[in-house]
């Protein structure tokens, strides 16, 4: 990949960017967790940097940690053994909500107000198993603030395309960009380049 680091917007600025892997790392993590990296994402991990500078509080890290290769970065632990699968499509993210719906308790199913809420509280406690269902075969890039998160998808129909949860006011978890032009991890990250200079570089640390 000639290059990357011009084409990324590294080159110049001073970015802190953790050290690029090599290609041996990057299919050992592969290997390891059964999945093939988009083709721009896996480019920017060798030419690039292995996370870091970012939008938000940075890139999540890949790095080898004590158990093998993992993500590592603010934000929501990306479900490592799930990355394999087949991120849901449109037809099942929509059956898995509302299945999810329907399962909401009826205060007059319930005799006593205590019975009710006790069940209620467990209803919304299956909020974090629907999202991890509905983020299988992702990783979570950045935290933007404010429980606002991009992430990456490996596989399915939406591999290699940017999504974002956190603003159920704007759709909950959803792709970034339109059904007709998707936002790649390219167009992502030099979306970020593009507006980095107003940004004070000092709150940036370099990750060894």
């Amino acid at each position: 990949m000639p290059g990357a680091r011009d084409q990324y917007g590294a080159n110049g600025r001073s970015l802190p960017l953790a050290v690029p892997l090599s290609e041996a790392e990057v299919a050992e993590a592969e290997m390891q967790w059964g999945v093939s990296l988009p083709d721009d994402y896996r480019g920017f991990l060798l030419e690039v940097g292995a996370g870091g500078a970012g939008p938000g509080y940075g890139l999540s890290t890949l790095r080898r940690t004590a158990t093998g290769w993992a993500w590592i970065g603010e934000g929501p632990s990306t479900r490592h053994a799930t990355l394999s699968v087949p991120f849901p499509t449109a037809q099942e993210r929509e059956r898995l909500l509302a299945e999810h719906e329907d399962r909401e308790p009826d205060r007059a199913g319930f005799a006593t107000q205590e019975a009710f809420d006790a069940a209620y509280r467990e209803w919304r406690g299956a909020d974090d198993d629907l999202f991890n269902r509905l983020a299988e075969g992702a990783v979570c890039l950045s935290h933007e603030g404010c429980d606002h998160f991009h992430w990456l998808v490996m596989t399915g129909a939406e591999r290699g395309n940017m999504w974002v949860d956190g603003f159920p006011a704007e759709g909950g978890f959803r792709p970034l960009g339109t059904p007709q032009t998707r936002i790649s991890f390219t167009d992502w990250y030099l979306g970020w380049v593009a507006t980095s200079e107003v940004l004070p570089r000092q709150r940036f640390q370099r990750k060894k």
